[in-house]
């Protein structure tokens, strides 16, 4: 009887990831391959062979990670010979499309299933119309909004707070959902982008668990608001694929420009919050840019929508300009 070939393992998806270095603390991006059974990671698109190998099979995947403070969209997979890998996707869609095929794909090594992208479950989305900026100004006004509170719990003291719960229920009466599960995927989506955050030991420990739990609607976890910053520049922003460069100019006119950043072997990443301390500091969309001789640039964004163009358009000429 003729054995039958050995199928091989079949490619589910691929893209560039920010990796981190296992012997080293640096970010570096790299072409990702996630297959049946496994992922390979190159530094390039067009590279034969892959920097390494990560077997899927025992592994156990972490989402969001939060190891990293100020890095936004990190995942830990943890493989079963308990060596961490952590990969950082440019935004939320990236990182959660990377997230559903990753646990999927371990689920079906367990079971001993193919991989298949099809299911009968109905995932709940946001609408494309809602504006989270604005949304987040409605919740803070301090006459309609959310009420923050003096809470506390474990003999700590926490000022200007407000329960996951209220959070839910202010979202139900200010119809902005239609039932609590769409609050949690409205809620998570505020969080994500720094509008909310944890206060205390049990929201910290429960936003590890983000895709699987209920904590955003708890009396038991504690949030506050991100807080406005302010004294940052605007500037007027051109970027070029060749050279590949970010130049910038004085928005109020001027064909010179003030300085510019050289875009050639790059990392960029969506941040959570300004990793400068306290002075200075904006408030949400920012990205950060760090080039090829660890030159660090903080930017932000208008929109989180114009974060992720951004971010887009900048690591396709970080990979192609010269």
């Amino acid at each position: 009887m003729e054995q039958e070939p050995e199928r091989e393992p079949r490619r589910i998806r691929e893209g560039y990831l920010v990796k981190k270095g296992s012997m080293f603390s640096s970010w570096k991006p790299m072409w990702v391959v996630l297959s049946e059974d496994g992922i390979e990671y190159f530094k390039k698109k067009t590279d034969s062979s892959p920097k390494g190998m990560i077997p899927l099979k025992g592994s156990s995947l972490t989402s969001p990670c939060q190891d990293f403070g100020k890095r936004m969209f990190v995942v830990k997979l943890a493989t079963a010979k308990q060596q961490d890998h952590f990969f950082q996707a440019s935004h939320l869609e990236e990182r959660d499309a990377w997230v559903k095929d990753l646990k999927k794909a371990i689920q079906c090594i367990e079971r001993g299933k193919r991989f298949s992208r099809k299911s009968t479950r109905k995932s709940i989305k946001l609408p494309s119309s809602i504006n989270l900026g604005a949304l987040y100004l409605s919740m803070k006004d301090p006459d309609k909004g959310i009420r923050e509170m003096k809470l506390e719990k474990d003999k700590k003291i926490f000022n200007h707070c407000f329960t996951g719960s209220c959070v839910i229920d202010w979202l139900l009466s200010n119809n902005s959902i239609r039932n609590r599960q769409e609050g949690l995927v409205l809620a998570s989506a505020l969080m994500n982008e720094g509008y909310l955050q944890p206060a205390g030991d049990a929201s910290k420990s429960a936003a590890e668990g983000l895709a699987e739990t209920n904590f955003l609607d708890h009396e038991d976890a504690f949030y506050y608001f991100g807080h406005r910053r302010k004294n940052w520049k605007v500037r007027k922003f051109v970027l070029r694929e060749d050279p590949a460069y970010i130049h910038y100019y004085d928005p109020a006119g001027g064909e010179e420009p003030l300085g510019a950043i050289h875009l050639r072997g790059c990392v960029v990443t969506a941040v959570e919050d300004n990793p400068n301390g306290k002075k200075n500091e904006v408030e949400g969309n920012l990205f950060e840019i760090i080039t090829a001789n660890e030159v660090h640039y903080l930017l932000q964004a208008a929109t989180s929508a114009e974060r992720t163009e951004w971010i887009k358009a900048i690591q396709l000429v970080a990979r192609t300009g010269k």
